[in-house]
């Protein structure tokens, strides 16, 4: 079984701790830097290659910018995220804007911003038209339907609420050309935390198959394919991650044998992960306040569902080191809970570790993508703070935690005193 490291040591995260009171979530730069290159490097063969980080995994422009300077853009979804690229200095084409049921605000933005628009549905045509305007450069997101299987996270195409149909990129391409469109190119979304390497071959050979139709049926001919993201990571010890190198090596032989021969290059393949970029290499650091024992044994975190609601939403698996105990014996059973008023509020559900003190810290693997970024405030708790483990092992703040000052500052409490019902 493969070990899970920490990129620090006990005495390192003890000093840590007495600077950043627990719970916080903590981003190793060196890992993720190390990790973009990997990615850039396997696709380096195809001309114009470009990840286009997914920002709703980890919003935090400290981590945009250090992607942004190995050559990543960003992949926006909203309004919010829009404008956090824009304060990063990400803007133009650097930015792939892919939204769905969005509001005309939105359009407007990406329109002004010269970002790539990427339009969920046919019917958005002409509202993008109308609020924004058709842009030189379009791209639509496909939705192969019964033709493909999605995995099981997304579920089958047929069931997804995404994207055009295939008869329908065919008739809204030719429409925005019409409109004075004049470069095109096309998305799809069928995977989410996807494990099997082949997965993301097969999807490429799909888009590569409608690029060749495309261009003999109705003369479009598209400047980019965007494979989009959903390549998973190995939560689990005995998991192995997705070889980036075993999927370029299908890709580069499926372009060569369909793109390359059909004249249809340069097609640049574009990309969107989020969780594989960040996800291994974050980290939500816990103290245990309480220890309870009565069906099942119980420990209990500074930290609740509100700083990682993975386990409680989806069953997820996110290992879990007792730091200073690495070496202890697995010889108890815990489920690990946090202090909602929720019985699904727990990191670990009959969970096989070592004898666990009150005061112990405890380190929640692979964290660094849907974790902070999916916080909330029910039950009034407060998000816990970001730390940055620079290259030179020193640690910056990058988001401060909330405070009841934050919590409240959207009432106004003053009026409420007055108010009759």
């Amino acid at each position: 079984m493969a070990v899970k490291n920490l990129p620090f040591s006990e005495t390192q995260l003890t000093e840590i701790i007495k600077k950043h009171p627990t719970p916080f979530h903590i981003y190793d730069e060196k890992a993720i830097v190390e990790n973009a290159r990997y990615l850039n490097k396997a696709f380096s063969w195809n001309e114009g290659f470009k990840e286009y980080f997914a920002v709703k995994a980890a919003p935090n422009p400290f981590l945009l910018k250090i992607l942004y300077k190995e050559g990543f853009g960003t992949d926006c979804s909203s309004l919010s995220e829009l404008i956090l690229s824009e304060q990063c200095g990400i803007v133009g084409e650097e930015i792939m804007f892919s939204s769905n049921d969005t509001p005309a605000e939105e359009f407007v933005k990406a329109k002004e911003l010269g970002a790539t628009i990427n339009l969920d549905d046919i019917s958005h045509i002409d509202f993008l038209e109308k609020h924004a305007g058709i842009p030189e450069l379009i791209s639509f997101r496909y939705n192969p339907g019964k033709l493909r299987k999605g995995n099981f996270i997304i579920g089958d195409p047929e069931e997804s609420k995404y994207g055009f149909t295939r008869e329908q990129i065919f008739e809204g391409f030719k429409k925005v050309r019409d409109m004075g469109a004049k470069r095109f190119g096309i998305h799809t979304f069928v995977a989410s935390n996807e494990l099997n390497p082949q997965f993301f071959v097969d999807t490429a050979n799909m888009l590569f198959e409608l690029a060749i139709e495309l261009k003999e049926q109705i003369d479009i001919r598209l400047e980019f394919v965007n494979l989009s993201g959903g390549i998973g990571i190995p939560y689990k010890p005995e998991q192995s991650a997705v070889d980036l190198d075993l999927v370029s090596n299908g890709i580069k032989k499926l372009y060569d044998e369909k793109i390359v021969s059909n004249q249809l290059h340069p097609l640049k393949i574009f990309m969107e992960c989020g969780r594989m970029v960040t996800g291994p290499y974050g980290y939500l650091v816990s103290e245990v306040l309480h220890k309870k024992e009565i069906y099942r044994n119980y420990v209990g975190l500074d930290a609740c569902m509100a700083n990682l609601m993975r386990p409680g939403l989806y069953n997820a698996y996110h290992h879990i080191t007792v730091t200073g105990k690495e070496d202890a014996p697995l010889d108890h059973v815990y489920d690990v809970t946090g202090s909602l008023c929720e019985n699904n509020d727990k990191f670990a559900v009959n969970r096989n570790l070592p004898k666990i003190d009150i005061g112990d810290i405890l380190v929640i693997h692979d964290a660094g993508a849907h974790g902070h970024a999916m916080g909330f405030n029910y039950n009034g708790k407060l998000r816990s703070a970001e730390l940055l483990l620079r290259t030179d092992n020193s640690v910056l703040e990058i988001r401060r935690a909330e405070t009841l000052d934050d919590y409240f500052c959207t009432l106004d409490l003053n009026a409420s005193k007055a108010f009759s019902a």
